[in-house]
């Protein structure tokens, strides 16, 4: 009998030796894994921050000798959210300056500047008078739907800067010493841009490259405040889910910035860095070479063709349908864009471009397959393709070109988008299932801080179409819909895809980061009118916790 015993305890020991190692086994869920197949788990193994095997509890226990387990309650996994198209530092950035999101008028948002400067006064060691910057108004939200003008900011902040970008950051007001610090007068024109006047005198309001003209005098954050910045904004972005962003457009200083955050240990998002068209980025990335490391990706340049929609800047090929004189207008020559496009496409980079208007998009297009000449795997994107004239849309298709979207734009403008282009040109605005079946793939984001960070309004605004309230109640434009599967492969796989990184993430495979989310509902079943009151219970970063609910 004591001979038996000692072969069965042996055999055990045995059994448990022969078992691979695991850091975490989750188990007790449903893990959509969204491969290929869009199957379905109900246990995953991770090791060193990555997934060894999903599949049943029963086998990967068998398999697997996990140093510590988690029971997912039953409830839903998903891959970490990947934002296609957002704007990580200014968001973070603008965490310090007046949240002016919501406002329902002009009135407000000078209660709302008045109430930060008191809040913030100038120090004694200040010097100049420090700025007061805020983003987040939008005309279109208030009764008088018109842009406002900068005699009240002149009253009360006469030797104060103050810049206060629009929701969409391509329009802002400054007062008379913001414009005075710029060197603005009456009368001054550029390429690109417009500073507004009225009977000769400076209204405060900037287009597009007019407001450069100022935000180019506001003094840098130092090192401290960018590291604050940006762990406030990994805070909540992890909160909703997101575990990889896509920042669109930094200057080169930013980026050393982030790689030096991320090497402490001091900022543990994943981002994909897109910099600006300048020279001085060009020659950057030329110098460094592409930058990857597994949080840092760096291998595209953002230009930029036009304004926004909501700010008339918008390039279009027939005029406003409310405003009969004016197109819009690109914010550089399209020599220039041509040259741009040559010089990345002899790098192999990746270019990608903001296109709102049927004609910033039209110019961009033709560019673009000037140089990629049909079919080809360089994924250049078209960063919002929102207003497309139907016979263009196949050129996105004929050259690979990616159309990274925004499904919150849609919800946002549908109020009055068909007032700026009338109702034959909207039907090519927002279409995002048209957009899908050019390449059969299309990566989605918020462009945060222009829209809410909470990924379930992306993933409600794509998949049923409606505001946060419900609106309309047959949805918007629901030609252009997509299906529940196609939103989730929107935020995660597709969007890895659209950054050259789907072999590392954006699916729970083996191999891949072991970056995922625990939902306390399943997104894919649940009820239209619940979705947008789903919680993020837990997020994960290769493995790691790094956020849960309270």
């Amino acid at each position: 009998m004591k001979n038996y015993l000692i072969a069965a305890i042996t055999l055990f020991l045995l059994s448990c030796s022969s078992k691979k190692k695991a850091d975490l086994l989750v188990y007790n869920a449903t893990i959509y894994t969204v491969d290929s197949s869009f199957s379905t788990a109900e246990a995953m193994a991770i090791a060193d921050g990555k997934i060894l095997a999903t599949g049943k509890m029963a086998d990967l226990e068998k398999e697997y000798d996990a140093a510590e387990k988690l029971d997912a309650g039953g409830k839903f996994i998903y891959p970490g959210f990947i934002d296609a198209h957002a704007h990580f530092v200014g968001y973070g950035l603008s965490l310090q300056t007046v949240n002016l999101m919501g406002t329902n008028s002009w009135e407000e948002v000078i209660e709302k500047v008045k109430t930060f400067a008191a809040e913030n006064p100038v120090g004694q060691s200040d010097g100049q008078a420090s700025w007061i910057t805020g983003r987040g108004w939008d005309q279109n939200d208030w009764t008088e739907r018109e842009f406002p003008t900068n005699e009240k900011l002149n009253e009360l902040f006469p030797d104060r800067p103050i810049l206060l970008r629009r929701v969409d950051g391509h329009a802002a007001i400054a007062n008379q010493k913001a414009l005075d610090l710029a060197n603005i007068k009456a009368g001054d024109t550029l390429t690109g841009g417009e500073i507004e006047e009225m009977e000769g005198t400076l209204t405060g309001l900037l287009i597009d490259n007019a407001v450069g003209l100022v935000a180019e005098k506001i003094p840098d954050v130092t090192d401290e405040q960018f590291k604050k910045a940006l762990q406030a904004a990994e805070k909540n972005c992890f909160a909703v889910g997101l575990t990889t962003i896509d920042d669109c457009g930094l200057g080169y200083g930013s980026v050393d910035r982030i790689k030096t955050l991320q090497e402490k240990g001091d900022l543990k998002m994943r981002l994909y860095v897109m910099l600006s068209d300048d020279k001085e980025n060009f020659k950057y990335l030329e110098n460094k070479g592409t930058i990857k490391t597994d949080k840092l990706n760096v291998r595209s340049i953002k230009v930029y063709a036009d304004g926004a929609l909501g700010s008339r800047g918008a390039c279009l090929l027939h005029p406003y349908t409310d405003k009969p004189d004016w197109s819009g207008f690109l914010l550089s020559s399209p020599a220039h864009f041509d040259s741009v496009a040559n010089y990345i496409s002899q790098k192999g980079w990746q270019m990608c471009t903001h296109a709102i208007g049927d004609s910033g998009n039209r110019t961009m297009l033709n560019i673009y397959a000037k140089y990629l000449k049909g079919k080809n795997d360089l994924r250049w994107r078209i960063e919002h393709a929102q207003v497309v004239n139907q016979n263009d849309f196949d050129l996105f298709g004929a050259n690979s070109i990616i159309p990274s979207v925004q499904p919150t734009h849609a919800t946002s403008d549908m109020y009055w988008a068909g007032d700026r282009v009338g109702r034959e040109r909207v039907k090519g605005a927002y279409a995002y299932k048209q957009l899908l079946q050019q390449n059969g793939w299309l990566p989605l984001g918020t462009d945060f801080p222009v829209e809410d960070i909470s990924t379930f309004k992306t993933f409600y605004a794509a998949a049923i179409r409606k505001d946060a309230k419900g609106w309309p109640d047959a949805g918007y434009q629901m030609e252009n819909v997509l299906t529940r599967e196609e939103t989730l492969r929107g935020m995660t796989i597709w969007a890895a895809k659209s950054n050259f990184e789907e072999k590392e993430k954006g699916s729970l495979e083996k191999g891949k980061f072991a970056d995922f989310i625990i939902l306390d509902t399943d997104i894919m079943k649940e009820a239209t009118e619940k979705l947008l009151g789903v919680k993020v219970i837990k997020t994960f970063l290769g493995g790691e916790k790094v956020y849960e609910m309270k």
